[in-house]
C-alpha cells in the first residue's frame, strides 16, 4: 500500500516484497485554475508546472539540472518525461503530466543526493491550482506497477503565495538509498536560485 507522505518523512525504498526499489519515477500531476467570470460562468485557466531533478555529489555540489530543456543526464540514468504546458484542463484523468525516472543503479558512482523541485512557469501561485500530487512508483511513464509513496500539496495551505517549492531529496547511505520527504515552498523564482536553496538548506 502507499504512503502518504508527511513533510520531513524519511522513508526506505523498500518494495512490499522486501526488495529494494532500483528504479523509480517521480509523477507530477495538476490541474487547471477555474475562474469565474463577471456574468457568472468560469473559464479554465492552464497552468505550466515544471518538474525538475537536480543531481549532487558527497561535497554537495550540483553535477547535474534535468528539466525539460535538458531531458537526460550525460549517462541517461535520469530521464524527465518532456514539458507539459497545460496540466489537466477538463479535470483530474488521474494520469501524471511529468514524469521524472530515475535509476538509482545507473547512476554516477560519486551522485550522493538527487533533488526533485517544482516551478509555477507562468507565476502562478501554488494556491490558486485546484489539485495537484506527487508519487513515487516503479514502472515508466506509461506503466505504473507499483505506487510507493504519494503527496497531495494542493491541500497545503503553506505553498499559498509560491511559485516553487522542493519535493524531495533521494538520498544514500551506507550504499542504501532514502528519501526525505520534504514538501517545502521556497521564496525562489528560478530554477537556478532553487539549485542553491537546496545546496544550502536540505542536503
Amino acid at each position: 500500500m502507499a504512503i502518504n507522505l508527511q513533510k520531513g518523512q524519511r522513508i526506505n525504498l523498500t518494495k512490499e516484497n522486501g526488495t529494494t526499489l532500483s528504479q523509480a519515477c517521480v509523477g507530477i500531476n495538476w490541474g487547471a485554475i477555474e475562474k469565474k467570470s463577471f456574468f457568472g460562468g468560469t473559464s479554465k485557466e492552464a497552468v505550466d508546472l515544471d518538474g525538475s531533478c537536480i543531481l549532487y555529489d558527497s561535497n554537495k555540489n550540483a553535477t547535474e539540472v534535468i528539466y525539460f530543456g535538458n531531458l537526460k543526464s550525460k549517462n541517461g540514468s535520469v530521464t524527465h518525461s518532456g514539458d507539459d504546458l497545460t496540466g489537466d484542463i477538463n479535470g483530474d484523468d488521474g494520469l501524471d503530466n511529468e514524469v521524472i525516472t530515475v535509476d538509482f543503479s545507473n547512476l554516477d558512482a560519486g551522485v550522493e543526493h538527487v533533488a526533485m523541485v517544482l516551478h509555477s512557469y507562468r507565476g502562478q501561485d501554488f494556491g490558486t491550482i485546484p489539485f495537484a500530487s506527487i508519487r513515487i512508483y516503479e514502472g515508466t511513464p506509461t506503466n505504473v506497477r507499483e505506487v510507493f509513496a504519494k503527496y497531495d500539496i494542493a491541500n497545503d495551505k503553506s505553498f499559498s503565495g509560491h511559485v516553487s517549492m522542493v519535493m524531495g531529496v533521494f538520498y544514500k547511505r551506507n550504499g542504501e538509498w532514502k528519501f526525505n520527504a520534504i514538501g517545502d515552498p521556497t521564496s525562489d523564482k528560478k530554477l537556478e536560485q532553487t539549485v542553491k536553496t537546496v545546496q544550502e538548506r536540505y542536503l
